[in-house]
């Protein structure tokens, strides 16, 4: 859901170059704006430094520094357990980030700015993802939120964020913006989703296994680089932003809907990434019959709070619509095949990934 066109932050390259002297005692010498959906995310060449993310959280997340802490602790976590992530870099005196007053052209507001390393490779969504790349990502998946169950902090809590509309646990939040909706046939799909969803879901949420989220495993967030002729490996995990308590299941749905989007053969994207997700953390027998309408409810998350971003954001249409365009479409295949077709594909290609690893010679 995105967050009113004031609060999002829209700071000028004279801006940037002064915030990132000033925190951070580095010089500017190049540039370029990097797509983001509520904040605001600058790639910066810095002299004799090389190469950051300059990330501007909107002023409404800005107002939550307890959960900002955490997704800055959770990625240094990771990053210190072999985990491929962005971490921040302290400011000259000290501080993991920095609070500042900014006119963005609608007065003074507070955004939060963090500089965070510059990870190599390019997202996923540039390139032909193959079965194996895709088992690798599953694989990752699993293994992030693993290292995350290890994880101390005092304040772990705030990652319980109620009514997180971007949260799994929170499906049923979507008929409060269904009608963006109106009029159009796919309504009667998501309305169908979410009875589904309190109906088979709900009763099974008890015997889920518990963890911590990315909550955001799209195709844009998982960068690669070649490492071998014809042969990824995953170079960054990117944006803790939607970071919440939630069940391994609902990491894997998630990541399975955004694999989809771009893909030649959608339908059978589900199966490589089960396949290497279970490598680390099997599902049980609940997870795995919750898994179909789990993958839908995102689809319906993505297709509805992208329709009602554009209307706080017009601007930034292209960008808020990227999922949207073709989710419509994959939420009527999947919806129309039905469950148990859907299934077969998903796990009996599962059962069959491990030889077809083990025989991947590139």
């Amino acid at each position: 859901m995105s967050i009113k066109k004031e609060s999002k932050p829209n700071l000028s390259h004279s801006q940037v170059t002064e915030i990132t002297a000033r925190l951070f005692g580095l010089t500017v010498s190049t540039i370029r704006p990097l797509p983001s959906y509520d904040d605001q995310n600058f790639h910066v060449v810095c002299v004799d430094a090389g190469d950051f993310v300059l990330k501007i959280m909107n002023s409404s997340v800005s107002e939550n520094l307890k959960l900002l802490e955490m997704q800055t602790h959770s990625m240094i976590f990771l990053q210190q357990n072999g985990i491929p992530v962005q971490t921040a870099l302290s400011t000259i005196t000290g501080q993991m980030m920095s609070l500042e007053e900014i006119d963005c052209g609608y007065g003074l507001q507070k955004y939060l700015v963090r500089l965070l390393t510059y990870l190599p490779g390019v997202p996923v969504a540039k390139i032909t993802c193959t079965p194996q790349l895709l088992y690798k990502i599953g694989k990752m998946a699993a293994m992030l939120d693993q290292v995350l169950l290890r994880m101390e902090h005092e304040n772990l809590n705030v990652l319980r964020r109620e009514n997180f509309i971007w949260s799994l646990s929170c499906v049923p939040l979507i008929d409060d913006y269904l009608s963006v909706m109106d009029g159009d046939p796919v309504q009667l799909i998501v309305r169908g989703v979410i009875d589904q969803f309190q109906k088979q879901v709900v009763p099974k949420l008890p015997s889920f296994r518990k963890c911590i989220n990315h909550g955001d495993l799209n195709d844009h967030n998982i960068l690669v680089e070649q490492d071998r002729l014809s042969c990824y490996k995953i170079s960054g995990i990117l944006d803790f932003g939607d970071m919440s308590s939630g069940y391994f299941v609902f990491e894997l749905a998630i990541m399975i809907m955004y694999m989809m989007i771009e893909s030649a053969n959608p339908l059978e994207v589900g199966s490589a990434l089960i396949a290497g997700f279970e490598t680390i953390h099997p599902l049980n027998a609940d997870e795995r019959d919750a898994l179909y309408t789990l993958v839908l409810s995102r689809f319906c998350q993505s297709v509805v709070y992208a329709r009602s971003a554009v209307l706080q954001q017009p601007e930034n249409e292209e960008y808020l619509m990227i999922t949207s365009k073709h989710g419509i479409r994959l939420l009527q295949i999947l919806w129309e095949k039905g469950k148990e077709e859907v299934e077969k594909v998903w796990f009996d290609g599962a059962a069959k990934m491990p030889v077809l690893i083990a025989n991947f010679n590139p």
